[in-house]
Formats: C-alpha cells, structure tokens, sequence
C-alpha cells in the first residue's frame, strides 16, 4: 500500500521529515488514537500538525498568521491558538492550543503531503529514546505497525525546534535543527 492510500484508510506511515523519521496518520481522532497506540505515547501528550504548506494549515489569528509566515517552512514547530478548537485530540489537554509544522521535506514526502494536506505526526522512535535519522533506526515495531514506510536515506537526525507562542512572550519549548534565537530575531523584525 503506498504512503497516500494508508493515510487516507487511517493507518500510519512512517514519513521522512526535514530531520528525523516521523511516525504520521491522518488526523481524524480514530488515525490519531492508532498513531497513539503504535508509537506508545500517552494521550496526554501533544502531537502536531504537519502541513504541505502555511495554507494548509488551519484558521490561525491574525497574529499568529504572521508568526506562522515569518517562519514557515523550516525547522520549527509552532504551538500556537486554537480559537476555532480544532483536532482537540491533538492538543495534550491544552485544545486552545495547536502545534503545526511545514517542514522542508524530501520530495518523497512532499508528494505525500501535497496529495493529503494535513497529518499528525510525532516522531518515530519509542517514547524517550533518540530520534530516528534512518529508517533502520526505527523500532522493528512501529515499522511493522505501518500502512507504509517512506525512505529517504539518512537524514540529519535532529527533530524541530518547538517555539510557544500562546504567552505574552515566546518560550523555547525544545531546541532542535532550527536555531530559536535567530528565528525570535526574524520575528522581532517583522512583527516589530
């Protein structure tokens, strides 16, 4: 089954991001729950959002419209409002929250994500071990447990930066690939 085809069924795939193998479904709750069970995370815990592109993303505020702009793509994960509540089961107990990415991806991946607009992912290694660079670094398990597996060769190994901006200031939540000082200095410029 190729990479498309799992997705729109509601089984995951394992999908090459910008730095590290992700484990990714659909985002209906019931692709959602099974990404859950497959990957071992607890419910508690969010999981984001990536897109094919900033337009795919969902209704953001007008602020963070811009924040997502000024960023976007690249090597961030951006949690952000969630006024419209949407994919609560991706929020981690915190629905007026949302974490969206659009990362430069392989092209193996973009074809992917340009034919389905949105998944949900999380990356593809058990709970508290190192990310996945390769798809061999990938737990035999979870490889098992997917609809389909997309290989770009080895990647650089290092996840997202996640940057939180539902505060009245900007917090680091996880320093990654994407160097968080001078992403917070672009945004400085543009928002002012």
């Amino acid at each position: 089954m190729d990479a498309v085809a799992a997705l729109r069924t509601g089984r995951p795939v394992l999908l090459p991001a910008d730095g590290v193998y992700g484990l990714c479904s659909a985002t209906t709750e019931e692709a959602v729950r099974r990404l859950y069970e497959l990957k071992g995370r607890a419910e508690a815990q969010p999981t984001a959002l990536i897109a094919a592109n900033v337009e795919e993303l969902p209704r953001l505020t007008p602020r963070d419209a811009v924040i997502a702009r000024a960023l976007l793509p690249g090597p961030w994960t951006l949690v952000l409002a969630n006024p419209s509540g949407v994919f609560p089961w991706l929020s981690g107990g915190r629905p007026d929250t949302i974490g969206v990415r659009v990362p430069v991806l392989p092209i193996e991946s973009q074809r992917v994500l340009d034919a389905v607009g949105l998944v949900a992912a999380t990356s593809a290694n058990e709970p508290g071990e190192p990310p996945a660079a390769r798809v061999e670094d990938v737990p035999e398990r979870i490889r098992a447990g997917c609809g389909a597996i997309v290989d770009a060769g080895e990647l650089g190994g290092e996840p997202s930066t996640v940057l939180d901006f539902t505060g009245p200031e900007p917090l680091i939540l996880r320093r990654g690939a994407g160097d968080a000082d001078a992403a917070l200095a672009r945004l400085r410029r543009v928002v002012g």
